[in-house]
């Protein structure tokens, strides 16, 4: 029988050995770090790593990321830490996802520090814009019909949610779908969504269901106020590198 966590483990180790990098995070992505995986899920593994110093002085520039799709079921790839720093300059919400992660594969005590540094790049109109832009686009293209798949119920319900978590505490949202159930919602809302994820865990993700009008309703109508709240917010975005640029420093040298 296959052992998934050994075998990413294993694979972990080899991309090391073959890359000549070391892996400073690895963590589940997607549904399983959501908390809402179905029987069929497959495993993201995502990962930063640092490669030598030698190899961010050459001329020719090497990839700024790792790609290790092994099957269907296990999907592994990763970014170098100077693309990672430049996202979080971005305040790219995927990468603050990777690094709360409740599935954590490898965590060093080196992105513990780089992370308590560059999280203070949060923004909370990039997690907006980006949330509400990943519930809307799922909304159009895969929630229009009479018959819909339940996880795509998921990958809208869970951005509007993170939405309503920027906005009640500014801060970047909980990784954990049932984290950010435990806000205020109408209570035929959360009886809609704790019968969906029930129905989930037990459903093979290529089914397609009948619709929830509960659910869809709330998607609709969130969509429109989460619209008008991104439209309306200010940019608090951070401009400056002085804290990147220091982490950045700081890891090459540290390395020689």
């Amino acid at each position: 029988m296959r052992n998934i966590l050994e075998e990413i483990q294993e694979t972990l180790l080899e991309i090391e050995k073959q890359e000549n990098v070391t892996i400073l995070l690895a963590v589940e992505s997607g549904s399983r770090a959501w908390g809402f995986a179905s029987l069929d899920s497959d495993y993201d593994v995502r990962f930063i790593y640092v490669r030598r110093p030698e190899d961010y002085l050459k001329l020719k520039e090497k990839k700024d990321v790792i790609e290790w799709q092994l099957d269907d079921v296990l999907d592994i790839n990763g970014w170098d830490l100077k693309k990672a720093l430049t996202q979080f300059h971005r305040s790219n919400a995927t990468l603050f996802e990777w690094s709360n992660s409740p599935v954590v594969y490898k965590k060093t005590k080196q992105w513990e520090e780089i992370y308590q540094k560059a999280k203070s790049y949060f923004s909370k109109k990039a997690a907006v814009c980006h949330y509400y832009g990943t519930a809307q686009s799922t909304f159009q293209n895969y929630l229009q019909k009479e018959q819909v798949r339940y996880k795509k119920y998921f990958y809208a319900l869970r951005p509007l949610l993170a939405c309503r978590y920027v906005e009640a505490c500014g801060a970047a949202p909980p990784v954990l779908f049932e984290e950010l159930m435990q806000m205020e919602l109408p209570k035929r809302l959360r009886s809609g969504i704790e019968e969906l994820l029930e129905k989930k865990k037990i459903t093979d993700e290529k089914n397609y269901e009948p619709q929830m009008p509960v659910i869809i309703e709330f998607i609709r109508e969130e969509l429109k106020r989460q619209k008008q709240i991104a439209d309306t917010m200010e940019d608090d975005r951070r401009t400056d590198w002085d804290t990147l640029d220091q982490i950045y420093r700081e890891m090459i040298l540290s390395a020689e």
